[in-house]
């Protein structure tokens, strides 16, 4: 953005935010150019952007297959793999595998500021112990220590619903939200995320959120979690992708293929589910009284397929008074979410002491 627009947002004024840019040019951190037009009279204002060089490394190591990308600070994807996994979710294969995958990255003329990871389970913030991970069979494993071990570079975990809360809050459908909570659904399960005015409500150890595991059915099937009726065993990805057809890896399908499909079984397992989600939808608007809800993964492509038909089925039964502002919206940031996510984690020392 142009400097006189940092002026307006900072409230500082054009000289400091002028010797503010020039430390961040000297440190590689930012670059300023003229601007390609001039649309007001006077002097043109320079324009000032992230430095293409400063990028993290974002992964979310998952049941089915390991993500990563190379994350510039401006937020750009620059460069994206996967590897899938078969059986063997061992955290030394996983980090192993990440490390290996980390080498294939072209990193020359580059500066990383540090690996993010968005984990699907209990990361406890302080030491980035994944202490219970149970669709990957981790408990209390010291995986951000192991992978900064195998790599040498700073690892920062968090769960990665509340990566994706944080991503969709910078960056997405939750934006002016002034308190969003934010449902993510994947081959690991369901779970949750909640901003307040722009900042995670991590809990005291960083556990809030697990949305997945709230009751919908009290006369449901046990949760690996050892609870009956959970969030995550009855609005499950599985199902969907079988009646579809789509394997694992085609789970960005998932959306056109519920548009697309009128087969009874289908429909009848998404209204199923649906019923379940509002359910779950209903306790967080009367526990937060929420002005955004964002629904991410497959729950956004669950909502795409009957907007109407869920809205009418979450906003039925909530108090009246705390569902009167909220609107239950899709996630805009599709696959990406995760890996930008991840990066913030990364990116948030330097963010905070840009010049340390």
């Amino acid at each position: 953005m142009p400097r006189s627009r940092l002026t307006e947002l900072s409230g500082l004024n054009r000289s400091t935010v002028s010797q503010l840019v020039a430390e961040l040019v000297n440190a590689k951190l930012v670059v300023e150019a003229e601007s390609a037009s001039q649309d007001r009279p006077g002097r043109p204002s320079r324009f000032v952007r992230p430095a293409r060089g400063v990028c993290a490394i974002a992964v979310n190591p998952e049941v089915d297959a390991i993500s990563l990308a190379l994350v510039g600070l401006g937020g750009e994807i620059i460069e994206r793999e996967r590897h899938a996994l078969r059986t063997d979710t061992s955290i030394e294969t996983v980090v192993s595998n990440i490390a290996r995958m980390i080498d294939s990255f072209d990193l020359r003329g580059r500066r990383v500021a540090g690996i993010g990871a968005a984990i699907p389970g209990l990361v406890r913030e302080a030491d980035g112990v994944v202490r219970l991970a149970p669709h990957l069979a981790w408990v209390d494993e010291p995986f951000s220590e192991l992978l900064r071990a195998a790599t040498r570079l700073p690892v920062f975990s968090a769960n990665d619903a509340n990566v994706g809360a944080n991503a969709e809050s910078l960056r997405g459908a939750g934006a002016d939200a002034r308190l969003m909570v934010y449902l993510n659904g994947g081959a690991s399960g369901i779970g949750g995320g909640i901003i307040v005015g722009g900042v995670p409500l991590a809990g005291s150890s960083g556990y809030a959120g697990e949305i997945g595991h709230t009751l919908v059915n009290s006369g449901g099937r046990q949760c690996h979690c050892g609870a009956i009726g959970c969030l995550e065993t009855e609005v499950r990805r599985d199902p969907l992708l079988q009646l579809t057809g789509l394997r694992d890896d085609q789970s960005d399908e998932l959306s056109a293929a519920l548009a697309a499909s009128t087969a009874r079984p289908l429909r009848a397992e998404v209204r199923r589910q649906l019923s379940f989600l509002g359910i779950a939808v209903r306790n967080v608007i009367n526990a937060f009284n929420p002005d955004r809800i964002v629904l991410g993964g497959f729950l956004a492509a669950l909502h795409s397929s009957a907007p109407d038909e869920f809205e009418r089925i979450s906003l039925a039964s909530p108090l009246a008074a705390s569902r009167e502002s909220v609107t239950i919206v899709p996630a805009t940031l599709g696959r990406d979410v995760l890996m930008l996510g991840a990066a913030e984690l990364a990116f948030a020392p330097l963010l905070a002491d840009p010049i340390a």
